[in-house]
Formats: C-alpha cells, structure tokens, sequence
C-alpha cells in the first residue's frame, strides 16, 4: 500500500506547488493580503495548521473524555453510553464552532454511523492502520483540499487504556451483558467492539479553513 506523505513532506511538496493552485477569487484576494502584510510563506502556513489541528484535537479529546467520565461516575457505563449517545456530536460541533472548523471523528470499525469514513478519509485510516500493524509512528497528516481555501488534518486515536474496554472491549468478558444490551439497541450496526489496548480506535478529522488559520498567526 501506497504511503502517505508525513508532515514533512506534504509541507514540503504543498510549499513548493501551493503558488500554482487554483482557489475561489475572494479567497484569494483575502488570504493573499494578509500573507503579504504578515509576510508569511506557504510553508509557515501549513506548520500553524499542524500546531492548530493539534491544539483542537486535543481540546475536543479533553471535553469528550470529561465529560464521559463525569457522566460515567453518575451513571455507571451503561448510562454514559446514553450519554454519548446523545451528547457526544453536539460536544464535536460546539468544539468546531469555537474554533471556526468542522471537526469529526472517522473509523473504519464504527459505531456510529455518521462515522463512517469519506473516501479520502479512508486514504488516512488504511495508512495509520499500516503504521499499527508495523510499529510506525502514528504522525498527525495534513493536506490541502477544496482547490487550497482548506486543510483536512488528520490524527490517530488509539484505544488508551482499560476504561475504554468497558463498551470497546470482548463481549461478555470486558463487555458485561447489561452494557452489551444497551449497545445493541443504540447501535445496531456497532463494529467498534473486540478492541484490545493499543488497537487503532479511528482518527480525528478536521477541516480547517486557510483563511483562519492566516488570522490567527
């Protein structure tokens, strides 16, 4: 299988070719300003998106993890899988609206459906699957998408610990019958269970526009 490029080298290649790419006029005209006033490079760009894509995969990590343990402490596991149920896309979209970006998670073994992966999603997954399977660093990606108005960054999620094996783990052994039964009614689809410590869980998926990215620095 074809890899992926890491961040390195996409920044280099996107760096050396971004001059020749095509984006909408406004855009343009926007981003290209303000490059100029802040004398940025292409290259300066595309490393603020990393550390940004870091930053927001982080916070949406540390508020969904939050409040599921919260939840979890209330309501035992069963509850908190209602919890997420319910709660956990909200929580992504309030994390993408304070960061101006669309933030999701993608997997190849979801449970939700509304995870499941886009076609160029799954150019990424299949490669941090490859870097799973053969002890590869599991490096956050970026590129340039929609003619160079956005990034699409991307970074693994792995299963961390024994907590998440309580409704990702072995049925009937980590997956006790009561959670089990609740898994199955909410999601009738389910592939994220029969996970072990470690297993790649899916990855974060963000788009971030190049004009905010521009702003902020």
């Amino acid at each position: 299988m074809k890899k992926i490029f890491s961040i390195v080298g996409i920044a280099m290649i996107l760096s050396s070719c971004g001059s020749g790419e095509r984006v909408s006029k406004e855009v343009f005209e926007e981003v290209n300003e303000a490059m100029e006033v802040k004398k940025l490079s292409e290259a300066e760009i595309i490393e603020a998106a990393i550390i940004w894509g870091d930053s927001i995969s982080l916070e949406a990590q540390k508020q969904l993890v939050g409040q599921l343990q919260q939840a979890i402490s209330e309501r035992g596991i069963p509850g908190a899988i209602e919890f997420c149920n319910v709660q956990a896309l909200p929580i992504l979209e309030e994390v993408g609206q304070a960061y101006g970006v669309a933030i999701r998670r993608s997997s190849n073994r979801y449970r939700n459906p509304v995870d499941q992966p886009t076609d160029m999603e799954q150019r990424y997954l299949e490669t941090y699957e490859y870097d799973v399977e053969n002890g590869n660093p599991l490096s956050p990606n970026i590129q340039k998408i929609n003619d160079g108005e956005e990034f699409l960054y991307t970074k693994a999620i792995v299963i961390p610990g024994g907590l998440c094996l309580n409704c990702h783990g072995e049925p009937g052994t980590e997956i006790n019958g009561e959670t089990l039964q609740i898994l199955d009614e909410l999601y009738p689809e389910d592939q994220a269970k029969g996970h072990k410590i470690g297993d790649l869980r899916g990855m974060w998926s963000i788009k971030i526009p190049k004009k905010e990215v521009v702003k902020r620095m």
